[in-house]
């Protein structure tokens, strides 16, 4: 038999990718769109015109996006997660005795 019906997943091993997004990206725009829907329902709700509801989602997600594809394409996909460690580290490592270095 010259070939197999059964296809290799070649994928293995690699990054979720969605249209440029790379994986957590895509669970940030995700999640902000899930909050824009509850907030058009919220503003709904409250009695703000539909157009002006309209307006104010469409131009919220347009900010999301544009600042999601932003924080990708400068990151990377996981350049956001060493940014935030890196805050985390001290500037200054302060020693006021020498008793750590003449243990043995």
């Amino acid at each position: 038999m010259a070939g197999s019906k059964y296809k290799i997943n070649k994928g293995i091993n690699k990054s979720m990718e969605f249209k440029g997004l790379k994986s957590q990206y895509i669970w940030y725009l995700g999640i902000g769109l899930v909050v824009l829907l509850v907030l058009f329902a919220i503003i709904y709700i409250i009695g703000v015109n539909t157009y002006v509801c309209l307006a104010i989602i469409l131009l919220l997600g347009g900010t999301l996006f544009s600042c999601i594809y932003t924080l990708s394409n400068k990151y990377g996909e996981y350049g956001m997660m060493k940014k935030a460690a890196q805050k985390m580290l001290p500037t200054v490592v302060k020693n006021n005795t020498r008793k750590i270095f003449i243990k043995k």
